[in-house]
């Protein structure tokens, strides 16, 4: 947990952990219009489940509710927040 800020703001993708997209799935990607069409490596995330489980437990209670900013557009969970999940220590 050494990782997280002191405060700020986390994106899904730094909570989630994330699948290896390499050079060529993301070029087939590009032409099927589906995503993610950049490689990236994969990453461990903070909390091991997928984003569908993620977002019912945000809609029942279990994952904290999200900040969003800018007329909606973007989607954030306040570090504070995330910390206390994994501490154990959520409302």
């Amino acid at each position: 947990m050494s990782q997280l800020p002191e405060t700020g703001l986390l994106r899904l993708s730094q909570i989630l952990p994330q699948e290896t997209v390499t050079e060529e799935q993301a070029t087939k990607n590009k032409r099927d219009g589906k995503s993610p069409r950049q490689p990236r490596r994969g990453s461990m995330g903070l909390i091991p489940v997928k984003k569908s489980c993620w977002w019912a437990g945000v809609a029942s209670g279990r994952f904290p509710k999200p900040v969003k900013i800018g007329n909606g557009r973007g989607t954030f969970w306040r570090v504070e927040d995330i910390r206390a999940l994994i501490e154990g220590t959520a409302p």
